[in-house]
């Protein structure tokens, strides 16, 4: 959603409800269906009728006519629900990100039907890492990255999938690594997909950040940078694997905030820094004068599982995410500060009786959205993985999340749309109730755990997240080195 456009949030239990009547029920979902299909042209007939909302010359037969008057009707009755004036609606519409974003939600309750939480038509974000090359060598990293592979996605690949993700309907790619600025030819990919009307961000370790490279990204069309830093000087490059590679970091993340981008701080939390998040978050904010802190959580994947020992107790991810939410909600604090941990959607819930929407990827007006309800957090559903987003490896596979490396599919001679509607190994991912120890949570919906860190530790995507304090127990069997017991039936998902 762009700036200028504020959703109403006096009673948004009122906006949930209206939200689930007109597009829930029977008749308003077989309209909605009508209105998602082809034109004669082959083009996409509810992007068609949101153009026209939004004031273009859009022509069409009468099944295009129908389709703008279903969802001119359904836009009016939304921005009416949601306090928004139907003149500021049709402004917003004009921003293609903002169409795209509507179609892929409206196709998934097309197709699903209203859920808890919401399953998209296609993933909303991939997060692509985009080469499997990296100047580091960072303890944690989920990819083991070191140097090019020779299967990676030649440039032309690369162009097949940007315009493979055009016709899925993804609306956002997150270029991440690997360091994906070392690829060649990444500002070309990344100006291609922008024509074709992306959301784009870059993930990065803020040590090829200068003037130069910050004015490329700038000029690409890239919107939010995305730049690690893991603590303080010592900490920081020692976790890192490169002296010098703080000083850098700090100076490519203060030269992004010069050159106006939107700039995020991402840190992820062990043992080895928890002490200092206080420190680090203050020296964010007054120091480097970033936008936002996002901190990950730590998953024990690829070469993580090497540094297990230092993940957070339970009760340290707690008190992590109450701390990251009080500076969330003080108006003195000028930093938005998210976690990845889906649990901060119910730290929300039970400190300001509202969910927060807590993703790797969103924009500026969804950060100010810091209050909402448990049905609305219902909808959104804390960790997204292959609801609402997926990873693409360097080589073309088709992964669930960048943290969970199951193989589903590959982009060169498979269709995204395809495997993200039919793998069995995503609608597992989908079934909350089928979740061990997060399934009976009363915050399943809003939550349901960080499925990545449940396959880390006991190999499975059902099985339970760890890290909360609401699964101690798993925990415990964890340091006693217990296995949890899974089905041969479970178990057959995973043999690809």
């Amino acid at each position: 959603m762009p700036e200028g456009i504020a959703l109403d949030t006096r009673d948004p239990n009122l906006v949930a409800n209206t939200v689930k009547v007109w597009l829930g029920n029977p008749v308003s979902r077989g309209l909605l269906k009508f209105a998602c299909g082809k034109t004669n042209n082959g083009d996409n007939r509810l992007e068609l009728a949101l153009r026209k909302c939004a004031g273009e010359p859009v022509k069409g037969d009468w099944k295009d006519d129908l389709a703008y008057k279903i969802v001119s009707f359904a836009i009016k009755r939304g921005a009416k629900s949601f306090g928004v004036p139907h003149s500021e609606m049709r402004t917003g519409l004009k921003d293609i990100v903002l169409r795209r974003a509507l179609v892929n939600v409206l196709e998934g309750i097309a197709y699903y039907g209203i859920q808890r939480p919401q399953t998209t038509i296609s993933p909303f974000l991939v997060v692509w890492n985009f080469t499997h090359a990296c100047n580091l060598r960072c303890k944690h990293c989920y990819q083991d990255a070191e140097g090019f592979a020779e299967d990676e996605l030649t440039t032309e690949d690369a162009k097949r999938v940007v315009d493979e993700f055009h016709e899925s309907g993804v609306v956002a790619i997150a270029f991440s690594g690997g360091e994906p600025l070392i690829r060649p030819d990444f500002f070309e990919i990344a100006e291609y997909a922008v024509r074709k009307g992306f959301y784009l961000s870059v993930a990065t370790n803020g040590t090829l950040l200068t003037d130069k490279m910050v004015k490329k990204i700038k000029d690409s069309g890239i919107e939010y940078v995305e730049i690690s830093l893991d603590g303080f000087e010592k900490e920081h490059d020692e976790f890192r694997g490169l002296k010098g590679a703080w000083k850098k970091t700090c100076e490519g993340i203060r030269n992004c905030v010069e050159a106006g981008l939107d700039t995020c701080v991402a840190t992820t939390v062990t043992k080895r820094n928890f002490r200092d998040i206080r420190k680090l978050l203050d020296f964010v904010e007054n120091n480097l004068k970033a936008n936002r802190l996002i901190a990950f959580n730590f998953i024990p994947t690829r070469r993580g599982k090497d540094i297990m020992s230092e993940d957070l107790e339970p009760e340290e991810r707690e008190e992590l995410q109450k701390f990251l939410y009080s500076k969330l909600t003080d108006s003195s604090c000028k930093l938005n500060v998210l976690s990845t941990a889906p649990q901060y959607a119910r730290i929300a819930l039970e400190f300001a009786g509202g969910a927060t929407v807590t993703t790797h990827f969103t924009n500026k007006a969804a950060m100010g959205m810091k209050g909402r309800t448990k049905k609305l957090g219902e909808f959104i559903g804390g960790c997204g993985a292959g609801r609402l987003y997926c990873g693409l490896e360097p080589n073309g596979d088709i992964q669930p999340c960048v943290f969970i490396p199951i193989k589903i599919g590959n982009i060169r001679k498979d269709r995204l749309k395809y495997v993200w509607g039919t793998s069995p190994v995503l609608k597992r991912m989908r079934e909350r109730e089928s979740f061990v120890g997060c399934g009976k949570c009363e915050y399943r919906y809003v939550c349901g755990g960080c499925r990545a860190r449940a396959y880390g530790y006991f190999g499975d995507v059902q099985a339970p997240d760890p890290g909360c304090i609401n699964n101690r127990k798993y925990w415990e069997m964890l340091k006693r080195g217990e296995e949890l017991k899974i089905s041969v039936e479970r178990k057959r998902f995973f043999l690809f």
